[in-house]
């Protein structure tokens, strides 16, 4: 039976919750209250441990997720200095979560390249400045690793309803990470594999309006350019199958921020040969460790 994955889930170590309690500023955890910049969530007791994510696992079919802490907790915003305890509790904790996980997960780190993972989580208005982020995709190029954007923090107005962030500005940040991918990032990095968050918050979806203002959108079609499907439903996939074909597709849940069974009915809802290129193949693509 062929190995399934789920490429989007947070997992959150004990080493790094331990010293997000020692914190007096945000982003800290006050019990199980994460207070960030952007504001405070209430948070589930362990949902984003381990014994918790391998129970879904086995509840959900997957036999692989690949987990990563998400760019939105705002430790890249910080000053060296703060940002570094958080940075290795979270590499000293994925790393024994690994191997700990009877090969059941695989881990992104989060600010560089580093062994023992399998590529670099970064915020999507990281790609914003490729020169300053280019020490970092020039070596996932030449190590044949994975580079994964994902949503920053993105403050909501006053007054926004609470869906504001992440339906609106989370999108925002995706669209205009893919945009720059595709306007700089493919040529200069063309073998490096770049799987976008969230269907680049849309971002397949505008490729009629790009070919519009002169884009040439055969650029868009590139074999190291993949999306996963995290939070997106039958109508969307549908779409992005039909706009970029299956091998740009992968199953990603968000969970514990959502629930992994909602995507994963979708998913499944298109027949076992979607399932086995979004779940399996492409998933193996991705992962496939290719060095120049």
């Amino acid at each position: 039976m062929n190995a399934t994955y789920d490429l989007h889930r947070h997992l959150w170590p004990v080493e790094l919750l331990e010293e997000l309690r020692r914190r007096r500023e945000p982003p800290r955890l006050d019990g199980w209250t994460l207070r960030l910049a952007d504001g405070d969530y209430d948070l589930e007791p362990h949902a984003y441990g381990l014994e918790r994510c391998l129970a879904e696992l086995d509840r959900d079919g997957i036999s692989v997720a690949v987990v990563s802490l998400p760019p939105t907790l705002g430790i890249d915003e910080l000053p060296a200095e703060e940002a570094e305890p958080l940075r290795a509790a979270y590499h000293e904790g994925a790393l024994a979560a690994v191997a700990a996980s009877g090969g059941r997960l695989r881990a992104l780190a989060l600010d560089r390249p580093r062994d023992g993972f399998a590529g670099v989580c970064v915020a999507a208005s990281a790609l914003a400045d490729l020169d300053a982020l280019a020490p970092v995709l020039d070596e996932l190029q030449r190590r044949g690793e994975l580079l994964f954007v994902h949503p920053g923090l993105s403050p909501a107005a006053e007054g926004a309803p609470p869906w504001w962030q992440a339906v609106v500005g989370y999108t925002a940040q995706m669209q205009a990470a893919y945009a720059a991918w595709l306007a700089a990032g493919v040529d200069r990095w063309p073998d490096l594999r770049v799987l976008f968050a969230i269907l680049a918050g849309g971002g397949p979806f505008q490729l009629e309006r790009f070919r519009s203002r002169g884009f040439d959108v055969r650029r868009a079609q590139q074999p190291t350019i993949f999306f996963d499907v995290a939070s997106y439903g039958n109508r969307a996939i549908e779409h992005c199958l039909a706009t970029l074909g299956g091998d740009a597709l992968v199953y990603g849940s968000d969970a514990p921020v959502l629930d992994p069974r909602i995507t994963l009915a979708a998913v499944r809802s298109f027949g076992e040969a979607v399932v086995n290129v979004l779940c399996h193949s492409n998933p193996e693509e991705l992962l496939s460790a290719r060095h120049a």
